[in-house]
């Protein structure tokens, strides 16, 4: 009977040794599992337009190996005139060629074109203008405070811009950064001016602190702005400079994946009333574009 009780006290002992490792090891894939089935989309919603092919390419082919699956060509927009003409967009066929994949995933890179506004007056930005249907994102660069506080209260845009390359004229306000939260508008920071200059990286960390203080990390987006492939960083190297604005760990991450995809979905909503109407462009239409776009390149 002795002998017999001390078997099953081993055999006890030896399952409550091996209980903890089972466990490890399954919680250890359960984690692994939930991880790669979560895996972050990095997002660089600023790429400058440029007209020579090969710069463009090289840019695109740099963003889908630092591992960004969707990026936007900006094509920045500055009246000067009356009657200036809004920039078309050129088709991505045309522009880069075929698509490059997203390093670790198994698709190609999303490229979407975007357009940014320069307001130094109020009627430089129409609404509803026919001339900006062709862009996927709609976005603002207000100048003064006056124009900024109608970007962020009545402007129906997607991004409102931060202006990095001087130093603000005004200071940030709580009541039209919280409108402009409701209505779902981000404020974008970007940071390729800065590794041009030491004077404008000084710009960029003092108006994107000011900005962090006012909206406390929500509805921003850090992009890159930039205009050749050196400029471009690695979606965790811009988290780690999010935390030099003034971000949280998890704000900046979400700066360049969670609340750039609420992006898209709200210039998705822009354009359709709000999910509710959607327009097309006929055939006829989508060739004719074409066309004009082969000859303005030309």
């Amino acid at each position: 009977m002795h002998l017999q009780s001390l078997q099953s006290t081993k055999k006890q002992e030896k399952e409550k040794k091996i209980l903890p490792l089972t466990t490890r090891v399954s919680t250890r894939f359960v984690w692994l599992v939930a991880n790669c089935n979560s895996m972050a989309v990095f997002m660089d919603l600023n790429v400058l337009f440029c007209a020579d092919r090969n710069r463009m390419k090289s840019l695109i082919e740099t963003a889908a190996h630092l591992g960004f699956s969707t990026v936007a060509i900006n094509y920045v927009f500055e009246p000067k005139a009356k009657k200036q003409e809004v920039p078309s967009p050129m088709p991505i066929t045309e522009l880069i060629g075929k698509l490059p994949m997203v390093q670790g995933h198994s698709c190609p890179i999303r490229v979407l074109n975007r357009l940014t506004v320069v307001m130094s007056e109020a009627s430089h930005f129409r609404p509803n203008a026919s001339e900006y249907r062709p862009f996927d994102l709609l976005a603002v660069q207000p100048t003064t405070e006056k124009l900024f506080h109608a970007a962020c209260m009545l402007c129906d845009v997607d991004i409102i811009c931060i202006l990095v390359t001087e130093r603000l004229p005004f200071f940030f306000k709580r009541a039209p950064i919280n409108g402009s939260i409701d209505r779902g508008v981000v404020f974008e920071v970007s940071y390729a001016s800065a590794l041009r200059d030491i004077t404008m990286r000084r710009y960029t960390i003092t108006n994107a602190v000011c900005l962090m203080e006012s909206c406390k990390g929500k509805n921003v987006i850090l992009s890159s702005a930039a205009e050749k492939a050196l400029e471009l960083r690695g979606p965790y190297d811009i988290v780690n400079l999010g935390l030099l604005f003034g971000l949280s760990d998890t704000d900046s991450k979400e700066a360049v994946t969670s609340t750039c995809r609420a992006v898209l979905l709200h210039a998705e909503a822009r354009k359709t009333a709000s999910g509710i109407v959607y327009t097309m462009k006929s055939q006829q239409e989508v060739l004719r574009d074409t066309a004009d776009s082969k000859l303005n390149l030309y």
